[in-house]
């Protein structure tokens, strides 16, 4: 036994938190107790009375992490698990998992909330995300975030230190994990209550909402009916902005911009107001990293791009205001109170997109059969209106980019090289770990008054964009330097913004822009 940590006062504190945040009732506790000492391989369970000030600190804490953190230290220690990144992940999910009420208590507790408030759903439900430990706060709490001011409004940068790096011992783990396709992927609706393997997360504490996007339809469905739905919504394990959700489809099937994609993010809006709701574009290099399962991404956030303005009008159809946005992509703003008429020239929009062709833009519509033109489409509401975002996309190549024409280019690598996907396209840089080092280091140089890093091992990839700095800040106080950096940062982001639009910001670019609009006429 850890003569260190006291297991039966962890597992009352554990239970006290579950008590605390409504997970578990208290006449719940001696049956939790139980499956969690079965878990442990313990024989015995004390109960312990806890004070008034050790239960309003239970209550007081958002996450159980810091409790599970000495759990899984204990349980390490006694050779329950090897005390690697994924061992944990699974010990403490199995934890979870047994203290998360039912799905089917979770959907009626949700609907039931949501007859008052779509929003106290939400809330509610979001609560549900962090105490059940599902939705990893304490971890996303780590990652560094700053916004920095551009032509285009504040951009939101964020480094993304919230995924734990992976133990070499897992990675050989996985390499002989049995592969049974089950789940199908990491949004498949079989998710819920998976167990998990070095090759699979464990989702035992994950909960699934069934929605249905048509309010009518969903007006005259009996309760029981409501249950089950075609789509599902949960959140986002790590989020990258309030209250980060996750629409997935029920079935395994690949994403698809289309009619139904207009009608279903506008469905959800309706029944959300307080919520957006988009799509990643549904080809490689320009979509998003799962283009396998149909699925939406929405949340509580208000981005950049929400805030940018409509630098010029279109008169397209009488009852929906469009206009093109001041953003570095290509985006066409609709706006409506009739959401049948915002649908109906989203789809032409759509269909006009996928056959546009403008080689001196460098737009080809297809090569070889392949097609190159989609959309991102992002909805929300705005007071009584809805509102549609509709980004123009090209995953073109050529020897000079061949990870893409519209993609961030060589030069902006060192700091963002992967795809440009729907949450990156409102204006939030999500960043690899590998800059926080890299900034703190730069700014160490600085201090030393280094003009050069291309010898330097890890920081030569930023020589360039730090020999340019140098001379644009030459003089510049130590004490600025990190914030001076973090806006650079930023300023870089703007760029990659500008390599993945279609139509760049220039007359010509503009004019192109225009020329495709006036086709729609």
């Amino acid at each position: 036994m850890n003569t260190n940590i006291d297991i039966n006062h962890e597992l009352n504190r554990l239970l006290g938190f579950a008590i605390a945040h409504s997970l578990i009732l208290p006449n719940d506790l001696i049956w939790a107790a139980n499956n969690l000492i079965g878990m442990l391989g313990l024989h015995s369970f004390q109960r312990e009375e806890s004070g008034k000030e050790e239960a309003e600190a239970l209550r007081r804490m958002s996450s159980p992490e810091p409790i599970l953190e000495r759990l899984l230290d204990w349980a390490a220690g006694e050779g329950l698990i090897e005390d690697t990144s994924t061992d944990r992940d699974l010990l403490d999910t199995k934890l979870m998992g047994l203290l998360t009420p039912r799905p089917s208590l979770v959907t009626s507790t949700f609907q039931s909330l949501r007859s008052i408030s779509p929003q106290k759903a939400t809330d509610w439900f979001y609560e549900l995300g962090i105490s059940s430990n599902y939705i990893r706060a304490a971890r996303t709490a780590r990652n560094i975030c700053w916004k920095s001011a551009t032509e285009f409004g504040e951009l939101d940068v964020t480094i993304n230190l919230s995924k734990p790096e992976k133990d070499p011992r897992d990675i050989a783990r996985a390499r002989t994990a049995p592969s049974s396709g089950y789940p199908q992927c990491l949004l498949c609706r079989e998710n819920e209550g998976f167990f998990g393997h070095h090759g699979h997360p464990a989702r035992q504490n994950l909960r699934l909402i069934p929605i249905r996007f048509d309010s009518k339809e969903r007006e005259s469905l009996t309760p029981a009916q409501l249950l089950e739905g075609d789509w599902y919504l949960q959140y986002s394990p790590y989020s990258y902005y309030n209250e980060h959700c996750i629409v997935l489809g029920r079935e395994h099937v690949p994403m698809r911009i289309s009619r139904a994609t207009f009608e279903n993010l506008l469905g959800f809006v309706n029944q959300f107001p307080h919520y957006f709701l988009g799509s990643n574009a549904d080809l490689p290099i320009v979509g998003g990293s799962i283009l396998s399962h149909d699925h939406y991404q929405g949340g509580r956030y208000v981005f950049a791009m929400d805030r940018a303005p409509v630098e010029k009008e279109y008169a397209l159809v009488p009852n929906v205001k469009a206009g093109r946005v001041k953003w570095p992509m290509s985006a066409l703003r609709l706006t409506s109170s009739d959401p049948e008429a915002l649908i109906d020239l989203s789809c032409r929009v759509l269909d006009a997109w996928r056959g546009w062709s403008e080689p001196s833009q460098d737009v080809l519509a297809e090569s070889g059969g392949e097609p190159h033109n989609t959309i991102t489409p992002i909805a929300r509401r705005r007071g009584l209106d809805y509102e549609l975002d509709l980004v123009l996309r090209n995953n073109r190549t050529s020897e000079e980019h061949p990870l893409g024409i519209f993609h961030p280019h060589a030069e902006v690598h060192h700091i963002k090289k992967e795809n440009i996907g729907l949450i990156e396209v409102q204006g939030l840089a999500i960043l690899p770990p590998r800059l926080k080092g890299a900034l703190e280091e730069m700014a160490e140089a600085w201090g030393r008054g280094e003009d050069n890093l291309s010898a330097r091992p890890g920081l030569a990839a930023h020589d360039t964009w730090y020999r340019g700095l140098r001379q644009r800040h030459a003089g510049l106080a130590q004490e600025a330097v990190p914030g001076m950096l973090r806006d650079e940062v930023g300023h870089v982001f703007a760029q990659v913004l500008r390599d993945s639009g279609v139509y760049k910001r220039t007359p010509e670019g503009l004019a192109a822009f225009d020329r495709f609009i006036e086709s729609l006429r």
